[in-house]
């Protein structure tokens, strides 16, 4: 859980539900895997669009995919191959939560990001 200064779940709840966009992106960190952490020195780091992650819990534990989107209003992210069938047959992106996966593969075509992480070794 992030940092909010309650310790009273509602309150905690009615902030993350009323939180702006700009603080909304600390909600989506996701643990990593654990090359990844002996690698990098941490623990988890935010879901970008392009992160290769394997579901951990729900009904797709132990599918991996690519993040194809990553929704600010929600908290949620969409990985590809992770869809439920609609009665009609068609498939539908089923969205999960961030802290529910765990990052395989980081995108490191923003090199702001590259340095972040590296930063912190």
């Amino acid at each position: 859980m992030v940092r909010i200064a309650s310790t009273q779940p509602r309150k905690q709840r009615k902030y993350r539900y009323n939180a702006p966009l700009h603080a909304r992106g600390r909600f989506l960190n996701a643990p990593l895997s654990k090359e990844l952490r002996e690698q990098y020195s941490r623990r988890n780091v935010r879901v970008v669009t392009g992160d290769t992650v394997r579901v951990i819990r729900g009904d797709f534990a132990g599918d991996e995919g690519i993040v194809d989107m990553v929704d600010l209003e929600t908290s949620r992210i969409i990985v590809h191959g992770v869809a439920s069938t609609r009665a009609d047959g068609t498939e539908v992106p089923r969205p999960v939560d961030a802290s529910n996966v765990c990052i395989v593969k980081l995108n490191l075509k923003d090199k702001r990001r590259e340095e972040k992480l590296e930063a912190k070794k």
